[in-house]
């Protein structure tokens, strides 16, 4: 739609053309503020307006073109939103896919390999999904990929909390130090290592960084059902850290050469202060043994190797301090951090009835994502999460979910499309009846409610521009409402515009069900 008003406008300007929504909404569907193009013509911006809608008016497309304080503001004919909607109806959740050249590799969630996810994860996961959805759907090329931390001390701490958990079981000697795993999912494993292994495996601690790997693979293993009980789009790459490390002495080498590294006290430092970072950074310590940072230096040359034309990280709000170091270690690299763009997802607070959600045995000291899906769904759980930029904090009560009104977003978009289909079911009817009925002298409301479900497309759009798929559920939400007031308003079976009606309200519940498809979530038809 806005695609080919701006095909028609570049007939007669030989410029990019600029379509912004009209300050009222009587003034029409687009506005085109022409000072710009004036300026170049050397006329007046009245003059120039007045001339352009001589020029539009002609199109079949447009209903009207006025000249408006420097504005051409352009009204929508019936037969080009006709032609849109037959488009909706036609394409159905395959409406407003694109094709792009941009390749793009994008890294989410790569929660260590030492515990079940937790509600923090899960709202990486659930963002990290909806841009991969919504950037896919407009036909970027996009990798998903997860980055398996599994090396380090905390896989060796996993493994000692297994192998101590497990000694524990047996009855032998223990002694916990100070800082361990611990909850039932630890002592789970330590009965599925005693019968993999043996008893006498725990005799002693030979055998604690086999287990520790052993462990990961468990904990691996859990994580992908907790990604699948999400509803995330399935990885197309895990990537070992440990794996990457046979690459250190290469990676450092390369960062010698472009004067990156330096000695001091015994350890040897990246000069990341040369790329705005707050200090420099030790990837090397005394012992010879590289830091954290280290790893993901390895990792981020191994990534723009593979040469992809954008790099996203999402990471959790915590490691925001961390960026300018990984910055500065990919432009010692040879690489343009510019390409590198890292999100950040903040924490949830869970309610439950008000009250601080229960925190999981299982787990130990936090809230499982698994126990939340198993409670409200992993639908639910995704709409809401996509409600607010995943770089504020959110917070939600999980009996809200319960409720059956408008403070509930996720029962509200689904009852305005159950409420459509029971229209359609109550008629003998399908939304794809509706596809020969000729949208002809729409009245106000309808023109307004179909108007306003042919704008996903720009939705979808600006929610991948700036990473925001709150954008989508927003518009979803609003939809929904301007749905359930049209509803409310204007009578539809039995009416004299009932098939008129019946074609706007099809063209609504298969733009909802698209919406909800890109993000991963089952419409429900009945309610």
């Amino acid at each position: 739609m806005k695609k080919r008003v701006i095909e028609i406008v570049k007939n007669h300007i030989n410029d990019e053309i600029i379509l912004q929504k009209p300050k009222k909404e009587e003034f029409g569907h687009f506005a085109i503020p022409v000072f710009k193009y004036a300026k170049i013509a050397q006329k007046n911006p009245m003059e120039y307006a007045k001339e352009l809608c001589e020029k539009l008016d002609c199109y079949e497309e447009f209903e009207s073109v006025e000249p408006i304080s420097g504005f051409v503001n352009i009204k929508l004919s019936a037969k080009m939103l006709d032609n849109m909607a037959n488009i909706v109806l036609e394409e159905k959740s395959n409406f407003a896919k694109g094709d792009k050249e941009e390749t793009i590799l994008l890294e989410y969630i790569s929660a260590n390999p030492t515990g079940p996810m937790h509600i923090g994860h899960a709202r990486g996961a659930i963002y990290g999904d909806a841009i991969l959805r919504i950037g896919r759907h407009l036909g970027y090329k996009i990798t998903s990929e997860y980055y398996v931390n599994d090396a380090g001390n905390q896989i060796r701490l996993l493994g000692v909390s297994v192998y101590l958990a497990a000694r524990e079981i047996l009855c032998l000697d223990v002694k916990w130090p100070d800082e361990f795993y611990r909850g039932e999912y630890i002592k789970d494993i330590a009965a599925k290592a005693i019968e993999e292994f043996g008893k006498s495996y725990f005799d002693d601690e030979n055998h604690i960084d086999e287990l520790a790997m052993w462990a990961k693979d468990r904990m691996l293993e859990v994580i992908k059902e907790n990604i699948a009980s999400l509803k995330v789009t399935p990885f197309d790459n895990w990537i070992s850290e440990k794996e990457l490390y046979k690459y250190w002495d290469e990676v450092l080498e390369k960062l010698k050469q472009n004067n990156a590294i330096y000695e001091k006290d015994g350890k040897l430092w990246l000069r990341s202060t040369e790329y705005k970072d707050e200090k420099d950074r030790v990837v090397v310590r005394e012992d010879g043994r590289p830091t954290y940072l280290a790893g993901d230096i390895i990792y981020h040359n191994n990534k723009f190797e593979r040469g992809y034309d954008r790099y996203i990280n999402i990471w959790g709000a915590d490691h925001h301090g961390y960026i300018a170091r990984v910055k500065a270690a990919i432009e010692f690299l040879g690489y343009d951090s510019k390409k590198l763009e890292v999100l950040l997802a903040q924490m949830v607070k869970l309610l439950k009835g008000g009250e601080p959600y229960k925190m999981s045995k299982r787990a130990g000291n936090f809230i499982l994502a698994s126990d939340v899906v198993e409670d409200i769904g992993a639908d639910a759980l995704r709409f809401i999460f996509l409600t607010k930029k995943a770089d504020t904090p959110l917070e939600f009560d999980v009996d809200d979910l319960n409720k059956t009104d408008s403070s509930n977003p996720v029962f509200y978009v689904n009852y305005a499309y159950a409420r459509i289909n029971s229209i359609f079911n109550n008629l003998n009817k399908t939304f794809d009846d509706t596809k020969e009925i000729k949208l002809e002298n729409l009245q106000k409301a309808e023109k307004e409610l179909l108007f306003y479900a042919l704008q996903l497309p720009y939705e979808l759009e600006d929610a991948f521009k700036h990473r925001e798929p709150h954008r989508v559920t927003n518009f979803l939400i609003s939809l929904a409402a301007k749905t359930h007031s049209f509803y409310n308003s204007n009578k539809v079976a039995g009416d004299e515009r009932e098939n008129i009606r019946l074609k706007v309200l099809a063209v609504v519940a298969t733009v909802i069900k698209a919406g909800l498809d890109i993000l991963g979530i089952d419409v429900k038809e009945r309610m």
